[in-house]
C-alpha cells in the first residue's frame, strides 16, 4: 500500500457512498488510513475539511476515523512543524467544542490532540502578537482539560489523558536549558516569551506551571489509582530530560514517596507502582543529570528494595495462611455416613483412598512457591523424619535407578549376623533397642562464612592436601575390625603418569564440561534458590573454572634455590606455556560474548590479582599474570570493537566500564587506553563512560582519571573536546573534590594565552625578579615552566593566533562561566595580558557565551562598568553583542554614558547606544564618534550607520529653497540639516580631516541629503557670525553635486558673503574665489559687488575669469565710468581660455584637502 497510494478523494467518496458504520465502510477507511500514513501530504486538506463537518454529528465510525487521523497528523506524522502548526491552528476551535462531547472516547482523543497542539501554538504565538483570539481559545481548552483532572466522575481513560496534557503544560510553562549550545529549537518553553508580549503573561504562566507541578506531586502522594500514578511517573522521564533544573525536585519527591496511600489495594497494583518509581529513579541516575544525585537515588533504591521485599514476604505469608486454612478445612471435613455399614477393614480402606485422593488432588494444584522458605524447610525435615532409615535409603536407591544413575554403596543401619536363619522375619519387640539417630541439620540455616570461602581458599587446599594434621582418632572408626588395620609405615605413593599436552587439554576440557553439567543439574534440581550472594550454581561454576586456571598448578621445584640448570629452565618454560594456553582459552571464551560473560572475566581478574599476591609472597621469582592478562583482555576488546559494523559499540553497552570499575588494581596503561578510546569518534562512548565512572566510584584513581578528562577538554577535535567538557562540567559547581580541580585546570589553561617573556628576554626577567616576592609578580608574566601543559597544546601559542587554537584553551572556561559567572572576572583580567591577535580571537569566540548570559546579567554589567585596564575592547565587544540584534536597554545606555564620562574610553562604545539617547546627548557625543574617521573603510561604514540611526529622513515634499524656511519639528532625532550644521560647527573638536570625511559621508547619503536640505544648511551657516573653515568647501561640493543650487549660491549666498567681508578670512576668501570660478559665469553678477581691490585680487588669482568678466561688463553697458573702471581691472587682452562651468572632476581636484 505504501508503494501504491490510493486517490484520497475517490477513496473517501467510496467510503461515504456505502452504508454508514458498515463493515465495508470500515475496510475502505482502513485502506485510506494506511495510504495516508505512508503519504501524509493530503492529510491537512482532508482534516480541515472533515473535522468541522463531523464535529457536530453524533458518534459514528467516520467521526472516530477523522479524529484519529487528526491525532496522527499532529502528533506522529512526519509532516513539517510548519504544516503541523497550521493544521493545529485551523482545528483548535473544533477541538475546543469536542471537549464537551458526550462520548468519552471523543473527549479522550481530543485531549490527546491538544496535548500536541498546545506546544505547537505556544511557540507560534510567542512570535505572533496579533492572534489574541487563538490564545483565548487555547486557554479555554486548558481550563476545561484541567477540570477533568480533578473531576471525580470522569472515566479513568479521560483522566489519564488529561494528566498527560497537564504534564505537557508543565514542560512548556517552565524554563528550558539556558546553555544556547544545548537548546532545542523544537522545545517551546516560557523563556521564548518576550517580556513585552501583549497577551502572553510570562511570569503568570511560569507560576501556573510550577503550581501544576506541585499539584502533580501532591497527586503522587495521595492518589489511590495505579493507572494515574503510572501516567505521572512515565511522563516525568521527559520532564527530567528537558528541564534539568527540576531534576532535584523530582528526585526528592520520588525518594520520599511511599505506598501509604495505596493501602488496601491488591499487592500486584502496589508492586506495579513501586516498579515504575524504581525504573524512573534508575533512569535518572543513568542520565546526564543523575550523577549529582547518585547518593540520594541509591539510598532511595535501597529503602525501596527493603520495602518491596517486606511486602513480598507478607503477601507470601498471607497466601500460605490461606493455603493452610484450606488444608485444615479439607482434613476436618466430616465424611458422609452411608446407609449400610460395611466391614471395618473395608471402611478403613475406602476412607484411606478417599483421603489420599483428596490430598493428592489438592497438593497437585497447590503452588508451593508461595510459602516462606522456613516453612518449606520444616516440611521437608518433618517428612524425612517420618521414614525409617532403611526405608529412606531404599527410596534413594530407587530414585537413582529411575534416573539411570549408578546405585550408591549399600549402607546398613545395624550389623548383619554371620549366619542368618532361613526364616528371618523382622518382628518388632520391646527388647530391640532403637538405633540412635542424629538430629537432622537444616542445610539452609548452617552458618557459612562466605568471606572464608571466597578469600581464604588456600586453607581449604592445605587441608585437602594433608598439610594440617588431623587426629587419627577422629578419622578411624572405633569399631573397625583389627583384620582391616593397614600398616602404612613403609608404603609409598606411586607418582601419576606423565600426560602429553593433548591429554592435558582433553583432561581440562572434560573437567570443565563436568563442572558445567553439574552446575546445570543444580539449576534444574534446586527447589529453593540460594540466599547467599556468590553461591549460585553459576557463581560456583565460574569460581571453580577460574581457580583451576589460576591456582591449581604448581611449578615443580618452587622451593629450590635460585640457581637452575638448563633442564629446570626448560621445565619452567613448558609450565608457563601450558598455563598461558589455558588462560588464552579462557580469554577467547570471555571475549566471544563480553557483555554476557562480564561476571566471569571480573572474577578471573580478581583471582589473578589475588593469586599473584600470595604466590609472590612465597616465591619472589613468580611471574605476575594479572597485568599481563588484563592487557590481553583490554587489547582483545579493542579488536572486538574494530570488528563490529562500522566499528561502533552499542551506546547502551556499559560492560567494559563496569569491568574496569571492578578491577582490584588499574595499571597506568589502562588509563592510556581509555584516552585512546575517547579520541576515537566511534569508541569515545566507552572511553568517556569508563573515565567518568573512575572519577565517581574509584577515589584512588580519581585524580588520574579526571586529569585525563581535563586534558581531553583541550583536544583539537571539536567532537572529542566537547564530549570531555560535557563530562566534567556536570561536577561544577558543588561536587568536591572534582569542582576545585576543574576550576584550577580551566584557569591555568587560560593563563597560557597571556603574554610571556621572549626567549631572549627570559633570563633577564628571571634575574630581575629573582629577589622579588611572589606577590609582586605581575599576572601574565609567569615563567614557562610554571604553566600547565597538556599533550594536545603546543608549548607556546603561535602568533598570529588562530581561532581554533585559542578555542582549545578557553572552551572549557566558557562552558563553566554559564554556571559560574565569577569566571568572567578571570577572563577580563587575563584578556588585558594577551597578544592582539589572541584578543581578536577571544572577541569572536565569546559571542555564544555572552548571548547565553543575556544583557540583564548583573555580573556582565558590573564587569563592563569596572573592566580592568586593557580589557576595554572586550567590553566593547560585549556591548556590540548585546545591541547587534536588538535595542539596548535603558540600563545599558546609562551604564555606557557613565563609563564615557568617568573613563577615557574609545568612541566606539557610543556607537551601539547613540540612537537611544535624547537629542542633547546626541549633539554632545556625536562629534566624538565622527572623530574615529581615519580614511579607512570600516570606520566610514560605522559612521554612516550612526548617521542613519540618528537622522530622520525628510519627506519627499520637503520645502523649497528659501531663506524663510520654517524650522523642523524638535524630536529625539536630528534632522539632516542639524547634522550637517553640527559637523561644521564642531570641525575643530572633530578635526578637519575627519570632518571633511564625515561631510563626504553625508553627501553619499543622497536619499537624505537632497538639494533642498543642503540649501537650508548653507542658509543657516551663512547667517552665523563666525563661518566654519569648511563652509566654502561644502558649498563647492553642493553645487558640484546638485547644479540646481548654482542659482541660489550665485544670487544669494555669494552676496551675503560679500556683505560679511569674506576677504578678511584668508581661508574662506580662498574658498570664495574657487567657488566663484566653479559656478562662473553665474557668479559674475555677485563678483562685481566686490570692492575694486578685492576684485583685482580675485582676477589676479584666477586670470581665467578676466575674459568672462570683461565680456559680462561690456554686455551690461551700464555706467561708462564704472565700466571703464572694471575694464581697467580686467585689462584689454587676455590670453587665458574662456571660462566654462567646472566639471565635478575638476572641482574635486581643486578642493583643498
Amino acid at each position: 500500500m505504501a508503494g501504491n497510494p490510493v486517490d484520497p478523494l475517490q477513496t473517501l467518496s467510496a467510503a461515504l457512498a456505502v452504508p454508514a458504520d458498515s463493515k465495508e465502510q470500515a475496510e475502505i477507511l482502513t485502506t485510506l488510513r494506511e495510504s495516508l500514513e505512508a503519504h501524509p501530504n493530503p492529510i491537512p486538506i482532508l482534516c480541515t475539511t472533515l473535522i468541522k463537518t463531523v464535529s457536530s454529528a453524533g458518534d459514528s465510525l467516520l467521526k472516530r476515523w477523522v479524529l484519529d487521523l487528526l491525532h496522527f497528523a499532529i502528533s506522529r506524522s512526519n509532516l513539517s512543524n510548519e504544516v503541523r502548526t497550521q493544521l493545529a491552528s485551523q482545528s483548535v476551535e473544533t477541538l475546543a467544542i469536542l471537549l464537551h462531547d458526550l462520548n468519552a472516547r471523543t473527549v479522550k482523543v481530543s485531549i490527546q490532540c491538544l496535548t500536541t497542539v498546545y506546544p505547537l501554538l505556544f511557540r507560534s504565538l510567542t512570535t505572533n502578537r496579533t492572534l489574541r483570539q487563538q490564545w483565548d481559545v487555547l486557554s479555554q481548552c486548558k481550563a476545561r482539560i484541567l477540570e477533568f483532572v480533578w473531576s471525580p466522575t470522569v472515566s479513568t481513560g479521560v483522566k489519564v489523558s488529561a494528566i498527560k496534557f497537564m504534564q505537557r503544560i508543565i514542560i512548556v510553562q517552565t524554563r528550558g536549558i539556558s546553555d544556547p549550545r544545548l537548546q532545542n529549537k523544537n522545545d517551546p518553553n516560557i523563556s521564548n516569551v518576550p517580556a513585552d508580549h501583549p497577551f502572553l503573561p510570562g511570569p503568570a504562566l511560569e507560576a501556573e506551571g510550577m503550581k501544576l507541578l506541585e499539584s502533580v506531586i501532591t497527586m503522587l502522594y495521595t492518589s489511590q489509582n495505579p493507572e494515574l500514578l503510572s501516567a505521572i511517573l512515565h511522563s516525568w522521564s521527559n520532564l527530567v530530560k528537558q528541564r534539568p533544573a527540576l531534576v532535584q525536585l523530582v528526585v526528592s519527591s520520588l525518594s520520599s514517596w511511599t505506598p501509604a496511600a495505596l493501602s488496601g489495594l491488591p499487592a500486584s497494583s502496589v508492586k506495579s507502582v513501586e516498579k515504575a518509581v524504581r525504573i524512573l529513579l534508575i533512569h535518572i541516575s543513568r542520565g546526564p543529570h543523575g550523577s549529582s544525585f547518585g547518593a540520594q537515588i541509591n539510598e532511595a533504591l535501597s529503602l525501596q528494595a527493603t520495602r518491596m521485599e517486606r511486602a513480598s514476604a507478607e503477601e507470601k505469608a498471607r497466601k500460605a495462611a490461606v493455603a493452610a486454612s484450606a488444608t485444615e478445612a479439607t482434613k476436618k471435613r466430616p465424611s458422609s455416613t452411608p446407609a449400610e455399614h460395611p466391614s471395618e477393614a473395608k471402611r478403613m480402606k475406602v476412607d484411606i483412598d478417599i483421603a489420599g485422593n483428596a490430598s493428592a488432588a489438592f497438593l497437585a494444584s497447590f503452588d508451593f512457591t508461595t510459602l516462606p522458605i522456613s516453612l518449606i524447610t520444616d516440611l521437608i525435615v518433618a517428612n524425612l523424619q517420618a521414614f525409617t532409615e532403611p526405608a529412606l535409603l531404599e527410596l534413594v536407591q530407587t530414585y537413582r535407578q529411575s534416573r539411570g544413575l549408578a546405585p550408591g554403596p549399600p549402607v546398613s543401619g545395624t550389623p548383619q549376623p554371620a549366619h542368618p536363619t532361613p526364616e528371618a522375619t523382622p518382628t518388632p519387640g520391646p527388647s530391640v533397642e532403637p538405633a540412635v539417630k542424629h538430629e537432622p541439620v537444616d542445610p539452609l540455616q548452617m552458618d557459612i562464612d562466605e568471606e572464608e570461602m571466597e578469600y581464604e581458599p588456600d586453607r581449604l587446599n592445605k587441608q585437602l592436601s594433608g598439610d594440617e594434621t588431623i587426629a587419627e582418632e577422629e578419622i578411624i572408626p572405633a569399631n573397625l575390625p583389627e583384620a582391616l588395620t593397614l600398616d602404612l609405615v613403609d608404603s609409598t605413593l606411586i607418582g601419576p603418569n606423565e600426560l602429553t599436552d593433548v591429554e592435558r587439554n582433553a583432561l581440562m576440557r572434560g573437567s570443565v564440561g563436568r563442572i558445567w553439567d553439574g552446575a546445570e543439574e543444580l539449576k534444574v534440581d534446586s527447589v529453593v534458590p540460594s540466599q547467599w550472594p556468590g553461591s549460585s550454581p553459576t557463581d560456583m561454576w565460574m569460581l571453580l573454572i577460574v581457580r583451576m586456571v589460576t591456582r591449581v598448578a604448581h611449578l615443580d621445584g618452587d622451593q629450590q634455590p635460585a640457581s637452575e640448570d638448563e633442564g629446570d629452565a626448560e621445565t619452567k618454560v613448558d609450565f608457563y606455556s601450558r598455563q598461558d594456553n589455558l588462560r588464552q582459552t579462557l580469554c577467547d571464551y570471555v571475549m566471544a560474548d563480553f557483555p554476557s560473560r562480564l561476571r566471569l572475566v571480573t572474577t578471573w581478574m580478581n583471582e589473578e590479582w589475588y593469586n599473584d599476591r600470595i604466590r609472590m609472597a612465597d616465591d619472589p621469582h613468580w611471574r605476575p599474570n594479572y597485568e599481563l592478562w588484563l592487557n590481553q583482555v583490554v587489547s582483545t576488546y579493542q579488536t572486538v570493537l574494530e570488528g563490529k559494523p562500522e566499528g561502533k559499540p552499542d551506546g547502551k553497552d556499559k560492560a567494559f566500564a563496569r569491568f574496569l570499575l571492578d578491577l582490584p588494581s588499574v595499571p597506568p596503561d589502562v588509563l592510556g587506553l581509555l584516552r585512546d578510546l575517547s579520541v576515537d569518534p566511534d569508541k569515545m562512548h566507552v572511553g568517556f563512560t569508563s573515565l567518568r565512572e573512575f572519577v565517581l566510584e574509584r577515589p584512588s584513581l580519581r585524580a588520574e582519571a579526571l586529569q585525563v578528562l581535563l586534558e581531553l577538554t583541550t583536544h583539537p577535535d571539536p567532537v572529542t573536546r566537547r564530549a570531555a567538557i560535557n563530562t566534567v562540567r556536570r561536577w561544577v559547581p558543588g561536587i568536591e573534590p572534582m569542582d576545585s580541580m576543574i576550576r584550577d585546570f580551566a584557569l591555568q589553561i587560560l593563563r597560557r594565552l597571556q603574554k610571556r617573556p621572549s626567549k631572549e628576554e627570559a633570563p633577564k626577567v628571571i634575574d630581575e625578579q629573582a629577589d622579588a616576592s611572589d606577590e609582586n609578580m605581575e599576572d601574565g608574566q609567569l615563567p614557562s615552566e610554571d604553566l600547565l601543559q597538556t599533550p594536545y597544546l603546543s608549548e607556546e601559542i603561535e602568533l598570529p593566533a588562530q581561532k581554533a587554537h585559542v578555542l582549545q584553551h578557553v572552551e572549557l572556561l566558557f562552558a563553566l562561566s554559564v554556571k559560574i559567572p565569577e569566571f568572567l572576572d578571570e577572563i577580563f583580567t587575563a584578556y588585558g595580558q594577551m597578544e592582539l591577535t589572541v584578543q581578536e580571537a577571544i572577541q569572536g569566540l565569546i559571542t555564544a557565551l555572552i548571548k547565553s548570559l543575556g544583557s540583564s546579567n548583573g555580573k556582565l554589567l558590573t564587569l563592563m562598568r569596572t573592566c580592568p585596564p586593557g580589557s576595554e575592547s572586550l567590553a566593547l565587544r560585549v556591548l556590540t553583542i548585546f545591541t547587534e540584534h536588538g535595542r539596548p536597554s535603558a540600563q545599558l545606555v546609562a551604564l555606557v554614558k557613565g563609563l564615557i564620562s568617568d573613563r577615557d574610553l574609545d568612541a566606539r562604545f557610543l556607537i551601539p547606544i547613540i540612537a537611544e539617547m535624547d537629542k542633547p546627548d546626541i549633539l554632545k557625543y556625536l562629534p566624538r564618534i565622527v572623530s574615529i574617521l581615519n580614511g579607512q573603510q570600516e570606520p566610514k561604514n560605522l559612521v554612516r550607520s550612526v548617521f542613519s540611526s540618528v537622522v530622520t529622513t525628510p519627506p519627499q515634499t520637503f520645502g523649497s529653497v528659501s531663506s524663510n524656511l520654517p524650522r523642523v519639528r524638535q524630536s529625539e532625532l536630528l534632522t539632516p540639516a542639524e547634522l550637517m550644521v553640527l559637523l561644521h560647527e564642531a570641525e575643530k573638536e572633530i578635526g578637519l580631516k575627519s570632518a571633511i570625511e564625515a561631510i563626504g559621508v553625508c553627501f553619499s547619503m543622497t536619499d537624505v541629503f537632497r538639494s533642498e536640505i543642503l540649501a537650508v544648511v548653507m542658509q543657516q551657516i551663512v547667517d552665523e557670525p563666525v563661518l566654519p573653515v569648511l563652509f566654502l568647501r561644502t558649498v563647492i561640493q553642493a553645487v558640484t553635486t546638485y547644479r540646481t543650487l548654482v542659482g541660489f549660491v550665485s544670487t544669494t549666498l555669494l552676496s551675503r558673503l560679500i556683505t560679511k567681508k569674506i576677504w578678511q578670512n584668508p581661508h574662506l576668501w580662498e574658498g570664495f574665489i574657487r567657488c566663484a570660478k566653479v559656478i562662473a559665469p553665474a557668479s559674475f553678477g555677485a563678483l562685481l559687488q566686490l570692492p575694486k581691490e578685492q576684485l583685482r585680487e580675485l582676477v589676479d588669482k584666477q586670470p581665467s575669469l578676466k575674459s568672462g568678466l570683461r565680456e559680462y561688463v561690456t554686455k551690461r553697458a551700464g555706467n561708462k565710468a564704472r565700466v571703464a573702471g572694471f575694464l581697467d581691472i580686467f585689462g584689454e587682452d587676455d590670453d587665458g581660455p574662456p571660462v566654462a562651468p567646472a566639471t565635478p572632476d575638476v572641482v574635486t581636484a581643486s578642493v583643498p584637502a
